[in-house]
């Protein structure tokens, strides 16, 4: 009596396991994503990457311009250091020498165009030593000159590339890379100085 309880409780056991299992490998060929289900997950996806990407190069962009900004700062401040000790800005070579020998982590070079997002920066000097002219590259927005001038007042205001300063003092532009790249010794005509960099060039 006992053995066939045994038996029979065994096989009810028996059955509800093959049962199971046998659930469990329908729900396995049944699970995973349907082609639409899929699709809209695809799609999504493709959303958020047309709104980040652009966001992404937005940022990267400003970045490259703050960047060739403060390096133009960080050359001002040293070119003043020389004024000062001077009373004038050397002639554009021996700028470029002397201050290349102040800020090591900057590259100062004349006559020579900036086209790279590097620490290169162009360097000219008006006759006279009255004013300097330094100019760095951004490769924002398809390649950006920014410039940054100091006249003491001493010199013609149109002096370097025929372009006009509006004055005595800093003052600040940017422009479009032209074909031949960013130079302190060209100047576009059309580029405006102010007193602050533009929000954008153009």
């Amino acid at each position: 009596m006992e053995t066939t309880m045994s038996a029979r409780l065994l096989r009810i056991a028996r059955e509800a396991l093959a049962k199971r299992a046998g659930a469990a490998e329908q729900e396995g060929a049944e699970a995973g994503f349907t082609l639409i289900e899929l699709m809209v997950v695809l799609l999504i996806m493709a959303i958020l990457l047309a709104i980040a990407i652009p966001t992404f190069l937005g940022v990267k962009g400003g970045a490259q311009d703050r960047a060739a900004q403060s390096n133009l700062s960080n050359a001002l401040i040293s070119a003043k250091s020389i004024y000062a000790t001077n009373s004038s800005y050397l002639v554009a070579t021996s700028m470029a020498t002397t201050l290349n020998a102040q800020e090591p982590e900057l590259v100062f070079a004349t006559g020579t165009a900036v086209t790279t997002n590097t620490n290169s920066i162009s360097v000219n000097v008006g006759s006279g030593g009255g004013q300097l002219v330094l100019v760095d590259y951004s490769s924002a927005n398809g390649g950006s000159c920014w410039a940054v001038s100091d006249w003491d007042g001493t010199n013609a205001a149109t002096e370097i590339g025929g372009t006009t300063f509006p004055g005595q003092g800093t003052t600040y532009s940017g422009w479009k890379i032209p074909a031949g790249g960013c130079s302190a010794a060209a100047i576009p005509t059309t580029a405006t100085f102010g007193s602050k960099y533009p929000a954008a060039v153009s």
